[in-house]
């Protein structure tokens, strides 16, 4: 299932944000693109729902305010909602520490969708590459053009191997570490693409790099259409972790830095019903996970 986003032709954006005519008139997404409109929609308007989680995006009111999509259908799925908050939310802290520590560093968002991370990540002096493909950069060309020379737009697949060649990135023996993420677009693929995207972070990057991902339990494989969000698109989840250590057996250079369960969200009760899970799901039924690419 695909669908159609038209702009509503208005010309409003914000001086050195966008082109001086952002319209699109119209982008036919295919189902896992599209689903790029479930956390534009949830940062947008998700802190009515849970205030305490909201990450303040600039962007995101603005950018739905430019297409003609209905998102009240998106904000019906709370949970999806909420998933999207708490990881915006996780990994803006990751990376905030990464930079602090790396401030000239370059980040990535692969299967950037619509997200705009580098309003919350930007130092001054560090390099932002926002990743995806073709359609959605066309999208994102119209809408959120490249700022200056320290954010672009770059087109890539990342079902193809040498994704890394093809964004320019450093060798493995490069002095500055990388920050990757690469949110709500993992879980759509197959297993051996997903092994080949992480092996290929593994051979190449710079020690101290790190990517991020998130992960549901390998129990929601084959059940998207039981969500109320990402049902009507007709994406489907291929990939699930039975454990979090499996991402370990991908290549000797990764490591577990950091791991967060969504549970936290729900105070004690989830902690217990996610430990009463554990020995069923495997892993938790939705994660963040920050992998770094050990010195070889």
């Amino acid at each position: 299932m695909a669908i159609s986003i038209r702009s509503c032709g208005r010309t409003h954006c914000p001086p050195g944000e966008a082109l001086p005519d952002c319209r699109v008139r119209q982008a036919r997404l295919q189902a896992v693109p599209s689903t790029l409109l479930i956390p534009l929609a949830a940062r947008a308007h998700g802190a009515r729902l849970y205030p305490w989680l909201d990450c303040h995006d600039t962007q995101a009111r603005h950018l739905l305010d430019c297409l003609e999509v209905d998102c009240a259908p998106l904000l019906r799925d709370r949970v999806a909602v909420l998933n999207v908050l708490w990881r915006t939310r996780v990994i803006m802290a990751w990376a905030e520490a990464f930079f602090r520590r790396h401030p000239e560093a370059t980040g990535v968002a692969l299967g950037c969708g619509l997200s705009h991370y580098f309003q919350w990540l930007d130092t001054g002096v560090n390099r932002w590459i926002d990743a995806d493909l073709p359609e959605v950069c066309a999208l994102r060309d119209a809408l959120l053009p490249p700022a200056r020379d320290r954010r672009v737009n770059a087109t890539v697949d990342l079902s193809r191997a040498g994704w890394w060649d093809t964004l320019h990135l450093p060798a493995f023996d490069a002095v500055a570490p990388l920050f990757l993420v690469c949110e709500g677009v993992l879980m759509y693929l197959p297993p051996a693409q997903v092994r080949d995207i992480l092996a290929e972070f593994a051979q190449r990057a710079p020690a101290g790099s790190v990517f991020v991902l998130d992960a549901i339990s390998h129990l929601g494989v084959g059940q998207a259409r039981h969500s109320v969000s990402v049902g009507p698109t007709g994406a489907e989840f291929r990939w699930g972790l039975r454990q979090t250590g499996e991402l370990l057996d991908i290549h000797p250079r990764l490591s577990v830095a950091e791991s967060r369960s969504v549970s936290e969200c729900y105070g004690w009760m989830g902690w217990a019903a996610e430990t009463l899970c554990l020995p069923w799901s495997g892993a938790p039924l939705y994660s963040l996970v920050a992998l770094s690419a050990d010195p070889r």
